[in-house]
């Protein structure tokens, strides 16, 4: 059986806290899944059924990310990018993390492979 799962990156740069990290994983987790429930409901049927697998990992700025969201754009992977309400650590309007997916592990590790986890 095909594997999936789901990419969330995390900017490390903006030294958030462990709170913070945790919130924007999750806006970054729903939103894209959400995006993929409505672009093919049988992927994220599958990955749904599957485990929900989920890989959290750093990036370092704010170009690594638009670099990264490049390669998603090129490559046609869902994506979702999150950008902070500023009520709490951060300015409005600032992009915290991007949730990848769910898709096919083959496809994903392509692109974020060598990123570290959170």
């Amino acid at each position: 059986m095909e594997e999936y799962k789901q990419v969330i990156l995390i900017r490390t740069d903006l030294e958030m806290g462990t709170g913070k990290k945790c919130a924007q994983s999750c806006h970054a987790s729903v939103s894209a899944s959400d995006l993929v429930r409505f672009q093919n409901k049988s992927v994220w049927k599958n990955w749904k059924n599957s485990g929900q697998k989920k890989i959290v990992l750093k990036i370092k700025s704010k170009e690594e990310l638009n670099n990264m969201i490049i390669k998603l754009e090129k490559h046609k992977l869902p994506y979702f990018i999150v950008k902070d309400a500023g009520l709490t650590q951060l300015p409005p309007g600032t992009t915290t993390a991007v949730g990848i997916g769910p898709v096919l592990s083959t496809e994903i590790d392509k692109i974020t492979g060598d990123l570290k986890l959170l």
